[in-house]
């Protein structure tokens, strides 16, 4: 089976979910894992989070590229206990200090096209647009962004989605580039995606390294044990980097507006949306099957 070739742009750290995403990233024999950049607010931070999960899950061949700094998120950052004492100097792999130069020379030198994933703001994105804007041809985004009819828990209508509306000229940037392809998850499908019952046990109960470390992330991060997880927005745009099983997409033409809300427009690029879910069961199952594998 021929692998994608894939460069991960995550703020984990802040929510959760980005830290089950980078475990099911992993745990994904579909996707070829290149390269990971930390992005937004403490990207020592994040990057650190992202060096510490790599090496225990044996991943230490994946680069770890440090983002755009920018001022920590204070309270945002929430795990920061499961890194005290690491520094990414004792990080096996390699560690590139200009994370956005990192994915520009990557995606340049690919004698394919690459699929980045975007699981946050993307500053680092936007900034690697404004350094070299032919990289957009060379490469499929797939990313988890906006909201289009629906919101978190699927409560009716939209609303200013955190990744968009934390750097509107970023997202903005990038939903105008002229990219491959681009797909993404909004609020509408990854915002009532959450493990509950038999189903989080088994994520609770297993021996499994990447599932382990998973859960203590997040017992740190919640400051307590949990029966369910939180909202896994971002494992659904892992998985809409191979697959688009389980839901039904859209194609639109969506633009970002100044207030950061993402809209339907009939004029703007036209781009492939997770809208619904045909099996939101099944995708749960299957999630869990992929971790504890």
């Amino acid at each position: 089976m021929d692998k994608i070739p894939v460069i991960l742009d995550t703020d984990i750290g802040g929510d959760i979910d980005d830290t089950w995403a980078l475990g099911m990233l992993l745990k994904s024999p579909e996707l070829d894992l290149k390269l990971v950049v930390s992005d937004t607010g403490d990207t020592e931070y994040r990057a650190k989070l992202c060096a510490k999960f790599l090496e225990r899950a044996g991943r230490s061949d994946v680069p770890v590229g440090v983002g755009l700094r920018q001022v920590s998120d204070g309270p945002r950052e929430r795990q920061q206990g499961w890194i005290d004492g690491y520094a990414l100097s004792q990080y096996p792999g390699q560690v590139v200090e200009d994370g956005v130069q990192a994915i520009i020379e990557l995606i340049e030198r690919s004698p394919e096209p690459v699929t980045l994933l975007c699981i946050g703001p993307a500053p680092n994105i936007a900034e690697a647009l404004r350094r070299r804007p032919g990289i957009a041809a060379k490469t499929n985004f797939v990313g988890m962004f906006g909201s289009v009819d629906r919101q978190h828990e699927g409560k009716p209508g939209a609303i200013a989605e955190f990744n968009v509306e934390r750097d509107i000229p970023a997202a903005q940037a990038i939903f105008s580039a002229p990219w491959e392809s681009v797909t993404v998850t909004p609020l509408d499908t990854c915002g009532v995606v959450r493990l509950t019952g038999t189903l989080y046990q088994k994520m609770v109960e297993s021996s499994a390294p990447i599932a382990r470390d998973i859960v203590e992330n997040y017992r740190i991060w919640l400051g307590r044990d949990a029966t369910e997880s939180s909202i896994l927005y971002d494992t659904v745009a892992v998985h809409l980097a191979f697959s688009t099983d389980f839901l039904r997409m859209e194609k639109m033409g969506w633009r970002v507006t100044d207030d950061g809300f993402t809209v339907r427009d009939a004029a703007a690029p036209q781009i492939n949306v997770a809208m619904a879910w045909e099996d939101l069961d099944a995708y749960h199952g299957y999630l869990v099957e992929r971790l504890l594998k």
